[in-house]
């Protein structure tokens, strides 16, 4: 297995992942900036307030999302273990 193999498994091994933790990541985000604007308008300067609705939409992501992460990463592995041979 040459450089350019081992380089090429780990930009497309980065890249699912980031595909992957992008909508859970960004649902997050969204959520705890709505609670800051939320927080900053009522001044209320709790830090806990965020932690809860945004497990919550983290939850209905992932769960939103499931299926579609679920076939990327069984194309992602289907597609590294069948290439084995012709890799090494």
């Amino acid at each position: 297995m040459d450089t350019s193999t081992v380089l090429d498994l780990g930009r497309e091994g980065l890249l699912i992942m980031l595909e992957v933790s992008g909508p859970v990541m960004l649902t997050a985000v969204v959520v705890g900036l709505v609670i800051s604007i939320g927080q900053a308008v009522t001044q209320i300067q709790d830090q806990t307030i965020s932690f809860v609705p945004k497990i919550i939409m983290m939850v209905l992501a992932i769960l939103y999302t499931l299926p579609w992460i679920t076939s990327l990463m069984v194309e992602y592995s289907t597609n590294l273990i069948t290439n084995i041979p012709a890799r090494l």
